[in-house]
Formats: C-alpha cells, structure tokens, sequence
C-alpha cells in the first residue's frame, strides 16, 4: 500500500523558504509570480491494512508539526 503525504505551512505562518524562492524568481525574469508557499512531500509504502487514521498518527506524531503545518494524506 502506497500514501502520499503533502505537509504545508499554515495559513497565516510565514514562509522566509517560499519568499525566497519567489524572489529567486523575480530575479529570473519571472514576474508574474505574487507568492509562494514551500511545502514537502513524503512518500510511504506501507503493509497491507494500514488504515488512513493510522497514518494521520503518524502525521501527527513526526511527519507533520501541526503547531504550524497542515498535511494531507493521498492514498495510492
């Protein structure tokens, strides 16, 4: 069993990783670019059976610091 997990900022948290990539690419010639929020993608292979609450202990617990992050599980 395979499980994506996509982690982002909060809404409200600042980014300095998203603002810098922005103004990277201002530099770069690319100004229609207003924002950008960096996030990160864990990819899971899993046994069998693993339920989807047993993976959002697992976001709660390491994967994810939910003071400041959101995450969402994709399961494949």
């Amino acid at each position: 069993m395979k499980a994506r997990v996509h982690v982002m900022l909060k809404n409200g948290v600042l980014d300095p990783q998203g603002e810098a990539v922005r103004h990277a690419l201002g530099a770069m010639g690319f100004d229609g670019v207003e924002g950008v929020r960096q996030g990160k993608v864990i990819d899971l292979d899993l046994a069998e059976g693993t339920t989807k609450e047993q993976i959002a202990e697992m976001c709660e617990k390491l994967l994810a610091n939910t003071v400041i992050e959101s995450y969402e599980i994709e399961l494949g």
